[in-house]
């Protein structure tokens, strides 16, 4: 079993494995009742800070009509939440963290209000890119470090991993032939790399649900383990990291789209985690940076982290006629220098020579080309992630140059989408 004692990661003491016939109510609810006031409002007033646009006004009340069940309160405080939530009170919520840390249970171990909240948000099965936000923001103002949180998230995911580990070779050898079969039926589409690239929650989700309940007690405590242990669970947990497990290893394009030749996604890291990064590079060149991942190298976002291949012929062309407009710019720029006073010259200098202007005729087409690609390599990735491939998890986008065209087209065609499919439902 995983070693929960890990440097750092103080796990509430409340949140001890099930014991059979001895159910643990989460943490959140051991609270006094003025305490789980100030938990619910605290919540509510960052919601407001945090998401104040007219669309996310639904989120923010489904969200805390679900804490204030959750936590056990009063339906008679809903009121007084909901308008927390919609922006008023906001100055009050330095007030309620300074609540919060005074509880005898909270003073030494805040903790407790994290766990707590990320089990609150992951019980439906996927983990809201806003309810993270949230959990982020309330970390900070409870004084604890986002490491805690980092640990926190991956404590759980440690606790699949080894009980997956512990399978006999028997079960194994079972459990991979019953799920060769499935494969063909079910996941035709996400390709063969899904075989080699699921993740222990999505693979053991239908075939070891007890077990997976058994480590996730330790958790998000006995109530939790118990709902992910039921059929329901089971759904839950292939929800939160997408068919199979196999995410966005398992994506690849099967035929092509518009004028797309190459869109396939390249693991940055070898862990998985509750969030993900995908990284989207803006051209290749020569040395260096001629592959997708060089520019991320040091990128230590998230346990898991991807990065996006495409139009790698296109982006190199590019990169190629950067580098010959840069390197005849420095050197026209040097000569015409040296022509002049040192006051005169300069200025002139940074003018382009007629020659050089013809030259930038070479950046011209792959420049076009790429503009195109960029903007149907961001709608097909706005398709990617509306469909799940990466599971019910939130996502961050990083990219730079073309690679942030790429994120603005993305984003752009999932609002639309939404916008779409609200039309339709109406």
């Amino acid at each position: 079993m995983a070693s929960w004692g890990r440097s750092r990661c103080r796990l509430p003491q409340g949140a001890e494995p099930a014991v059979e016939g001895e159910p643990h109510l989460p943490t959140g609810r051991d609270l006094t009742e003025a305490n789980r006031f100030a938990y619910a409002a605290l919540g509510s007033v960052s919601l407001s800070q945090l998401f104040p646009e007219p669309e996310q006004s639904s989120f923010c009340t489904e969200f805390v009509a679900g804490l204030v069940k959750w936590l056990e309160l009063s339906e008679a405080v809903l009121p007084t939440m909901t308008a927390f939530a919609n922006g008023l009170g906001g100055e009050g919520a330095d007030m309620f963290a300074q609540i919060l840390l005074k509880d005898p249970i909270l003073k030494d171990n805040p903790l407790v209000i994290i766990q707590d909240l990320l089990s609150f948000s992951l019980k439906d099965g996927h983990y809201d890119a806003r309810a993270r936000v949230l959990i982020c923001h309330m970390t900070s103002l409870l004084r604890v470090p986002l490491a805690e949180l980092d640990l926190l998230e991956e404590t759980f995911l440690e606790s699949l991993k080894e009980i997956k580990e512990e399978e006999s070779e028997t079960a194994e050898a079972s459990r991979k032939k019953r799920e060769n079969r499935r494969k063909w039926k079910r996941y035709l589409l996400i390709g063969l790399a899904t075989v080699g690239g699921g993740t222990v929650i999505g693979v053991t989700g239908g075939l070891a649900a007890p077990l997976v309940a058994a480590g996730a007690a330790t958790i998000i405590g006995s109530a939790g383990a118990a709902a992910l242990g039921s059929v329901a669970g089971i759904a839950v947990m292939t929800s939160l990291f997408g068919a199979a497990g196999a995410g966005l290893t398992g994506y690849k394009m099967k035929k092509r789209v518009g004028a797309i030749e190459e869109f396939t996604f390249l693991p940055l890291t070898e862990g998985r985690q509750l969030h993900i990064t995908i990284t989207i590079t803006g051209w290749l060149a020569s040395g260096k940076y001629r592959t997708f991942s060089a520019p991320w190298a040091a990128l230590a976002h998230s346990h898991e982290q991807y990065c996006l291949a495409w139009e790698a012929k296109y982006l190199m062309e590019l990169g190629n006629a950067l580098e010959t407009i840069l390197s005849g710019l420095a050197n026209m720029v040097a000569q015409e220098a040296l022509k002049y006073t040192v006051l005169s010259g300069i200025v002139a200098a940074l003018t382009l020579p007629a020659s050089l202007l013809s030259v930038a005729n070479v950046i011209d087409n792959p420049w076009g080309v790429c503009l195109h690609r960029s903007a149907e390599v961001g709608k097909h990735l706005a398709h990617i992630l509306l469909s799940r491939q990466q599971g019910r998890r939130p996502v961050t986008l990083i990219g730079f140059s073309l690679g942030a065209r790429v994120i603005y087209f993305c984003l752009q065609e999932m609002a639309q989408e939404k916008d779409e499919s609200q039309e339709e439902m109406s």
